[in-house]
């Protein structure tokens, strides 16, 4: 697949995504009034900011699907990375004006009016909270994609805190009240969860994380007939573009014929072993020369 295609294919599911995700905030916010629910409502407004980060997921492909061009000589990939830190920014956000909503109903208490289509509102949308969940984060995997797995967990929460409403709805119904507010508390911590795992991958990514385990990319590279020992293994960037470059060392009367060969043999042999390898950087060292060095 090629990157135009795997854009295309993640704006698809951002933007079927984002529709149902407003269709479900709509539902969640209106009835939320309607009942006077605080932990109803708290799960509207969140799963309002489900459809903003599809939003803001869009446009980070916008940008992230650029070419290669002369500034930017490692293409634009990072942008849709960047947009998933913008997604847990805003979530932060959601997750202190829950918080407030419910100090606010704690401090003065409002009792929802609960009824059958309560439960019926919420029970409809978190099924559907649940199939865009399943879909978008296999989705994410599957193309490589930063903000389709942000956004799934994103999701996630909300389905953490739609059941926290149906149990408040539960409790108000068998007389506990204050169910609401403590509920909507709760709802915000899952929120902050989510902000924080998003916030903690996208960075790792920006920071040039390691992105495959050294021993790993040794045990391949040894396994080539020809190297004697690597050193100074190093990996960063995205699932789905992952740069690698090593120090190899190898026969001092290796020729520089065969040291070539060699070098196009470890790049295939990793990109083969490696999903999302793009870029590998063969240093070739004379053994002997190398173990001097050492020495000295």
């Amino acid at each position: 697949m090629d990157t135009k295609e795997r854009f295309q294919k993640i704006r698809r599911v951002l933007i079927y995504v984002l529709i149902l995700n407003w269709g479900v905030a709509a539902a969640k916010l209106f009835y939320g009034w309607v009942i006077r629910s605080a932990s109803m409502k708290a799960d509207g407004f969140h799963s309002f900011s489900d459809g903003a980060s599809n939003l803001l997921g869009l446009l980070g492909i916008w940008i992230a699907s650029r070419p290669i061009d002369r500034s930017h000589p490692y293409g634009h990939k990072k942008f849709e990375t960047l947009t998933s830190i913008i997604i847990s920014g805003l979530l932060f956000i959601v997750c202190l004006n829950v918080v407030r909503e419910g100090v606010i109903r704690f401090l003065h208490p409002v009792v929802p009016a609960v009824s059958v289509k309560s439960f019926l509102v919420m029970g409809v949308t978190l099924a559907i909270n649940i199939g865009v969940m399943i879909y978008e984060s296999r989705r994410g995997k599957a193309l490589g994609s930063d903000v389709l797995v942000a956004d799934a967990l994103h999701t996630r929460a909300d389905i953490f805190t739609s059941s926290s409403v149906i149990i408040t709805l539960i409790g108000i119904k068998l007389g506990y009240p204050i169910l609401d507010p403590i509920a909507t508390l709760i709802i915000a911590f899952f929120i902050g969860h989510a902000a924080v795992g998003i916030l903690k991958e996208s960075s790792r990514v920006l920071s040039d994380g390691v992105a495959i385990r050294t021993e790993e990319i040794e045990k391949v590279v040894l396994s080539i007939r020809g190297v004697k020992e690597c050193h100074k293994v190093r990996s960063r960037g995205r699932p789905d573009d992952i740069h690698i470059d090593l120090h190899v060392l190898v026969d001092p009367d290796m020729d520089v014929h065969k040291a070539h060969h060699l070098s196009y043999a470890i790049e295939n042999k990793i990109r083969r072993d490696f999903q999302g390898v793009t870029d590998v950087v063969v240093h070739m060292e004379p053994l002997e020369e190398n173990k001097n060095k050492r020495r000295l």
